[in-house]
């Protein structure tokens, strides 16, 4: 059975510098009939362990360490014993919200995650939250973009541990240099591509947005 992408949204909130808002979050599911990553587990561990069913779940894969998309992770990896993975430089976003519960492993720029066949290439891209990566897979023509790169723009940088030339650097060099037909699974909303967003760069720096 070939490797494909699975999709569940979930709801809850994100909480940073003294501000809580509510949020639906993306979590996406790659593998196959018998294993799989998650990729952001998201506020609900027990609706994403009902996804993977019966299959062998490999890792959690945090693109960055906000809370709505790591405040599921530590309980999906007790039930499921996999590992958590996140780059190092979101340790203090992490230990904002589990500080007595460290990650397994690190994410590193370059490494390859294979599952189900299939690799996923984890890309540092900083900008949104300094260890925040995307996850891309050529054989699926996807990229897991978290939240630097959304349907319309960059993620928020007006925020602690952000910062906006940063993202726009992330996303032109390390996104924008991908084949413009590879299809971008967000952290929230809908998916795009890089074909449509290519266009708007300048626009985006030109606002600031």
């Amino acid at each position: 059975m070939a490797a494909r992408i699975e999709h569940l949204v979930t709801s809850g909130t994100f909480s940073l510098d003294g501000g809580t808002w509510d949020v639906d979050n993306n979590v996406w599911i790659v593998g196959d009939d018998q294993e799989v990553v998650v990729i952001d587990a998201a506020h609900d561990a027990e609706a994403i362990a009902r996804a993977v069913g019966g299959r062998t779940l490999r890792a959690i894969v945090c693109t960055h360490a906000h809370n709505d998309h790591i405040d599921a992770a530590p309980e999906l990896a007790a039930r499921l014993g996999a590992p958590v993975l996140l780059h190092p430089d979101d340790l203090p976003l992490w230990k904002q919200t589990h500080p007595d519960r460290a990650p397994d492993a690190e994410l590193t720029d370059g490494q390859a995650l294979a599952v189900a066949g299939i690799e996923l290439t984890v890309l540092h891209t900083p900008g949104h939250a300094p260890g925040a990566v995307c996850l891309y897979a050529p054989a699926l023509a996807a990229l897991f973009s978290g939240d630097t790169l959304f349907a319309g723009g960059p993620g928020a940088t007006g925020r602690s541990y952000s910062h906006f030339p940063t993202i726009i650097e992330s996303i032109r060099d390390r996104l924008l240099t991908l084949p413009g037909e590879t299809v971008v699974h967000t952290g929230h909303g809908d998916t795009t591509t890089l074909a449509a967003e290519a266009p708007h760069l300048d626009e985006w720096i030109d606002r600031g947005f």
